[in-house]
């Protein structure tokens, strides 16, 4: 079996998001290298691969495409991470700056003029001109510097000297502040995670030493004091105090914690001292977890963003060959001016440049990403908030999304000479070995310790109940499919309460009637969904149809399939979904194979659900279920900046275009339609944080 490792590699100094694309593409096509992802909002290359020379070649790769930027792999050596020298950068635009007006001021001594603006040129564009040679001499033709190079030559070719200098200054200037725009805008959205916690403080032989979280073990004490992060998840051993989980959750308000309490990594300490005894590694905590899933999201692309990739891949050599035929045809077959169709072919150049394209898609899927993450929902892709964005039917489960899940016993009905506590004992015993909310609840209303000896056999069956050996009687504790499989006569509960028939020896004994609460805001939830557009609500549960009838008809669902065991949920879903763009909602553990068949599975998790994260592809931390509607809702705003940006980019590209070809656009306008729009379109992205 092959073995293949994860491997990172840092692109320090790559702002191209366009070269990106390329480099992708490329280490894509190695052989021996897997699940190749760019991200260019991180500056991150992700892969897998089992030979280490691959990281060799795929450096060759990143230097040819793009030669001035830093590679290295994250927690290693490779090389140093790149700075800019801005002190440097200040003098070259200076000096650049003062030989440009020089020239200008003596444009009447036209040898010392060109003189001065090949120097202003040199000393604007050696960046441009340096890369551009490099990648010509690796085949590696069609690219942004490729078009201002040409562009600029031909200019000086024509005598236009001010516009081949200004053009190449504001392209720099542009270029400037579009890498600062882009570097803000990862600030941004990374600040939005800025849950890691920074260290530990561990108590080792009476005395507390500060160390990093990935030192911690199972086991160790940690002592986090008023203001500090909670570095990994544990239990409250000593102390209480107040904990800020609105970094995991996006709720604003403290939670009282207290001795017992599990608290989680990267939640606030907010009030008192506290001893925590940590009961996961840092890397298999909450934080971990969710940084790893949210750095990880971008691996997931949205079809728009897929598009936008491919359409940067074969527009500019499009482009290129349309300028070649801008100045050919007029010239060849209809005696056109030489100097006039090829300022127009080299403004044609300019414009053309798809950067702002291909930085501003995958900014906008990482913004909303980083949006919905501030306020509780974790997005596993891009392709996801596409799909949100297109719901059509929504399908619930019920315990624990519409409901609680909090059972209570609130009703014991005895039959056939039996007492209301014996049934409840047998419930209690027969449920013992249990994980299920009902069992739970069964045996906090007993209340007493379950001798463990009497229970000689134990069978659970999915969907039904349980069977047990107490005391050589043979107890059944489930719903009436178990005492009709068993040929049991019993006397049918009619109640709105989720019911738990009891049988000894075949005999029926009575039933457990157990309530659970429906959320507070279900109701609210599900009509402001409809409002968004949702067209479809539907709940699979496999409680009664009493129970079911009464929480549909509370909460405002539209249709319901009440008594399902779990494979017949995964029909009832596909029965539903048919062509329709549907999201199924529910707890992330019993509802795993529904929740991975869906569209988009959205797990009502929990805080530092394994498996909610695992199985689904959006996680509510904190089971508020009006977050799904928010979600939806930033999701629609996300995709439709996204459109704007794309809309209006290629819209104004295209005018410029056409103005370029038809004469009136010139050089200075060339360079607005390339990094003046880029810039335009990565502020526009940064609305997406906004409420």
């Amino acid at each position: 079996m092959i073995n293949m490792s994860k491997k990172i590699i840092m692109l320090e100094g790559l702002n191209c998001a366009n070269c990106a694309a390329k480099i992708e593409d490329k280490v894509k096509n190695i052989d021996g290298v897997r699940n190749v992802n760019l991200n260019f909002i991180e500056k991150k290359l992700t892969l897998e691969t089992e030979d280490r020379e691959k990281i060799n070649q795929i450096k060759d790769i990143i230097n040819k495409i793009e030669p001035d930027v830093d590679v290295y792999e994250k927690n290693g050596d490779i090389s140093e991470e790149h700075r800019k020298n801005y002190l440097k950068d200040i003098i070259k635009f200076a000096s650049g700056i003062t030989f440009f007006v020089l020239a200008i001021i003596l444009k009447n001594n036209f040898y010392i003029s060109l003189i001065f603006y090949i120097a202003a040129y040199f000393i604007f564009g050696f960046r441009v001109l340096k890369t551009s040679f490099k990648n010509i001499l690796r085949g590696n033709i069609f690219d942004e510097n490729f078009l201002m190079m040409i562009a600029t030559v031909g200019a000086f070719a024509i005598k236009e000297f001010p516009e081949a200098v200004g053009v190449m200054l504001f392209y720099e200037i542009g270029e400037f502040f579009q890498d600062i725009a882009v570097d803000n805008s990862r600030k941004s959205i990374k600040s939005l995670l800025n849950i890691r916690p920074d260290y530990a403080n561990i108590k080792k032989d009476n005395k507390y030493i500060k160390i990093k979280p990935e030192e911690i073990k199972k086991g160790d004490i940690i002592y986090v004091k008023p203001g500090e992060r909670i570095p990994v998840d544990g239990i409250i051993i000593s102390g209480k105090s107040f904990t800020d989980n609105s970094a995991l959750t996006g709720e604003s308000l403290p939670v009282s914690v207290k001795e017992g309490d599990l608290v989680l990594s990267g939640s606030i300490n907010q009030k008192g001292l506290i001893e925590v005894r940590a009961e996961k590694v840092f890397s298999e905590s909450t934080v971990a977890k969710i940084l790893d899933l949210v750095e990880n999201a971008t691996s997931k692309k949205a079809k728009t963003e897929k598009f936008i990739t491919k359409f940067a891949k074969f527009y500019t050599p499009v482009v290129v060959f349309l300028a070649i035929a801008l100045f050919i045809i007029p010239v060849v077959f209809f005696s056109g001016n030489i100097s006039e169709w090829l300022y127009r072919a080299l403004i044609f150049l300019v414009i053309s440049c798809p950067c702002a394209l291909v930085v501003s898609v995958p900014l906008g899927y990482f913004a909303g990403i980083g949006k919905l993450s501030k306020n509780g929902v974790m997005v596993k892709g891009g392709n996801y908030i596409e799909v949100l964005k297109d719901l059509d039917t929504i399908i619930f489960d019920k315990t624990g999304t519409l409901t609680y899940g909090v059972f209570e016993v609130n009703k014991i009905n005895a039959f056939n000479g039996f007492k209301e506590e014996e049934i409840l004992e047998y419930a209690a015993y027969s449920e013992f070995n249990s994980n299920h909310p009902i069992a739970e609840s069964i045996r906090k209303k007993y209340g007493k310790v379950i001798d463990s000896t009497k229970i000689k056999e134990f069978s659970e069956f999915s969907g039904y109940g349980t069977e047990a050996i107490i005391d050589n009687n043979r107890i059944l504790a489930g719903n009436e499919k178990l005492l009709s499989r068993n040929s049991v006569k019993f006397e049918k509960n009619e109640s709105f309460s989720t019911v738990v028939y009891i049988s000894v020896n075949n005999i029926f004994a009575g039933t457990i009637e157990i309530s659970d609460i429906i959320k507070n805001n279900t109701a609210e939830t599900i009509k402001e969904l409809k409002k968004s557009g949702i067209k479809n609500t539907v709940m699979l549960t496999g409680d009664n149809e009493k129970t079911a009838h009464f929480v549909a008809e509370k909460t405002g669902i539209d249709k319901y399939y009440s008594q399902l065991l779990p494979d017949e949920k995964l029909k009832k879903f596909e029965q539903e979904r048919g062509n329709r763009k549907t999201a199924f909602i529910g707890d992330g553990i019993n509802d795993a194979p529904v929740l991975t068949y869906a569209d988009v599975g959205i797990a009502m998790g929990g805080l530092g659900s394994d498996a909610a994260i695992e199985a689904a592809d959006v996680i509510i931390m904190d089971d508020d279920i009006s977050k799904i509607e928010k979600t939806i809702k930033i999701s629609k705003r996300t995709s439709a900046i996204i459109w704007q940006n794309i809309i209006f980019v290629l819209s104004v590209k295209i005018i410029f275009l056409i103005l370029g070809a038809l004469g009136i656009a010139n050089m200075w306008e060339a360079v607005f339609a390339d990094v003046g729009l880029a810039l335009i379109a990565v502020f526009n992205t940064l609305r997406i944080f906004r409420d």
